[in-house]
């Protein structure tokens, strides 16, 4: 079947809307007004459509010819990304990198690395997305993501899949000031705590049963989307619960959260990256690299 929209006549059509006439469009295209006009008669004609009217000297489209310049547009921006997206694998650099981070990290030590990666390979689309639990896995297993920042121990052993530990992450018991906790005896038992509900952070596995850690109560939970949700439940009163201390340094200092000691320690967890092992893309051996870097740590 053949179609009468081209990718010629779009280009024509986005310059006459931007530069206002026929004349400046033949311009930028380094073309005589003739051709820009016969491309749009053309056009018309193919479609039996109506894409321009004349107001004084000026040039307007008409509802059709916007509804044709809007979805063109769209057209060629996606044209020019595939274009871009050939020339990247070509070099051997991915086109599109999915990244997923365990939402006990914060996203801020990721975008200045980006930024980084950006000045190497401007042409490569990025995307992040943030897990929890055995999302972070599952990310990587179906796919969802090239490479995991954050994934915990269990990270595959025999999906191949491969982890390096960068870092350790230590929690801390933590609620609100004001909480009935902050008067009973420290350390905190275990009877005691869970005699009290827990916030905890839903996981976002799709496809397998959800994972839950650190609870000690035997009352109904409070579950919320992500550790920056867990925080700010934590600061209104809502519950108790263990936070990566890193990700509440701040708060413990402000005042808004309270950390307490318990007889129940939580043992450290390590963070890890993890990829497949099938993958030889330069993004993520790039990514891989700079995050074995002690000085790139997630919250060094």
């Amino acid at each position: 079947m053949k179609y009468p929209i081209t990718l010629d006549a779009l280009e024509v059509l986005d310059a006459i809307d931007r530069k206002g006439s026929f004349a400046a469009a033949a311009n930028e295209l380094y073309r005589v007004p003739s051709a820009v006009s016969y491309t749009i008669q053309k056009l018309e004609q193919d479609l039996a459509v109506t894409l321009f009217r004349k107001e004084g000297r000026k040039s307007v489209l008409t509802e059709a010819g916007k509804v044709l310049l809007e979805q063109g547009r769209d057209i060629l921006d996606a044209t020019e990304r595939l274009a871009v997206a050939a020339k990247t694998t070509h070099s051997g650099w991915e086109p599109v990198f999915n990244i997923a981070i365990d939402s006990i990290l914060s996203f801020d030590f990721v975008y200045p690395l980006i930024g980084k990666f950006y000045d190497l390979q401007p042409d490569s689309e990025i995307n992040l997305y943030e897990e929890v639990l055995g999302g972070a896995l599952e990310a990587i297993t179906s796919g969802r993501a090239d490479l995991v920042i954050g994934a915990g121990d269990d990270h595959g052993a025999g999906l191949g899949i491969k982890s390096r530990v960068i870092q350790q992450i230590e929690w801390v018991f933590t609620v609100a000031p004001g909480h009935p906790l902050t008067d009973a005896p420290l350390p905190l038992s275990q009877q005691l705590i869970e005699q009290h509900r827990f916030i905890v952070v839903r996981d976002s596995s799709r496809n397998h049963a959800p994972q839950s850690r650190r609870i000690f109560s035997k009352r109904p939970v409070l579950s919320v989307p992500s550790i920056s949700e867990k925080i700010r439940a934590l600061s209104f009163g809502l519950g108790v619960g263990f936070l990566p201390a890193h990700r509440i340094r701040q708060y413990i200092d402000q005042g808004v959260l309270v950390a307490l000691p318990v007889e129940r320690q939580i043992p450290a967890d390590s963070i890890n990256i993890a990829w497949k092992t099938g993958n030889k893309g330069k993004v993520l051996r790039w990514f891989i690299d700079e995050l074995s870097d002690p000085r790139r740590l997630p919250f060094a």
